[in-house]
């Protein structure tokens, strides 16, 4: 499965809700991704410019995003960012793809 990390801010709405009824979010966002068939490797609240970051691993893109779509939907999230992530070693693979590109591309201008 694909690694994700997302960071996310809470709006407004979603600071009252924690503050009326204050809880660990995970088991939330658990069912959530075992629905798309992934998991939460970690979560963890922060401070700055973001509120919670978000490690889970699910079979695709599209299913971290969807599962981050739904979650600004409920109104609770100002803000939300899923990028994808690789260990060093999965990686590899992916600066060998452009190395391989490397001089392929011609510039617009050129």
């Amino acid at each position: 499965m694909a690694l994700f990390i997302t960071y996310a801010s809470y709006s407004q709405a979603g600071i009252k809700g924690l503050l009326a009824k204050p809880e660990d979010r995970t088991t939330a966002i658990q069912k959530l991704l075992e629905g798309v068939g992934g998991k939460v490797v970690a979560i963890y609240n922060t401070t700055g410019a973001n509120d919670v970051v978000l490690v889970t691993e699910a079979p695709d893109g599209s299913d971290a995003v969807a599962v981050a779509m739904a979650v600004s939907a409920s109104g609770a999230i100002a803000k939300v960012e899923t990028v994808r992530a690789w260990t060093s070693h999965d990686f590899e693979s992916v600066i060998a793809k452009a190395a391989g590109l490397t001089g392929a591309y011609v510039a617009p201008g050129s």
